[in-house]
C-alpha cells in the first residue's frame, strides 16, 4: 500500500534537508534531493518500528483532557 505525504525540504550549507509534514519527528538530509528521498523513507520506516507496540493485547480508551 502506497501512502503519500508532504516532504517539505531546504538546503542548509550544501545539504538538503526536510520533514513529512504529516509526521512529526521525521527529518532527514542528503547530498542531493535524491538522495533525501531516499533517507526520508528510511527515516519513516525506522520510526514505525519504534512505534511497533511489544505486546498483542493492547487496548485503546478515549481520554478526556481540558485545554
Amino acid at each position: 500500500m502506497l501512502k503519500h505525504f508532504t516532504l517539505e525540504y531546504w538546503t542548509d550549507e550544501g545539504w538538503y534537508v526536510g520533514r513529512l509534514k504529516e509526521v512529526p519527528g521525521v527529518f532527514s538530509q542528503g547530498k542531493s534531493l535524491r538522495e533525501l528521498e531516499e533517507n526520508i523513507r528510511d527515516a519513516y520506516h525506522m520510526t514505525l518500528e519504534e512505534e511497533a507496540p511489544p505486546h498483542t493485547d493492547i487496548k485503546i480508551k478515549e481520554v478526556e483532557i481540558e485545554v
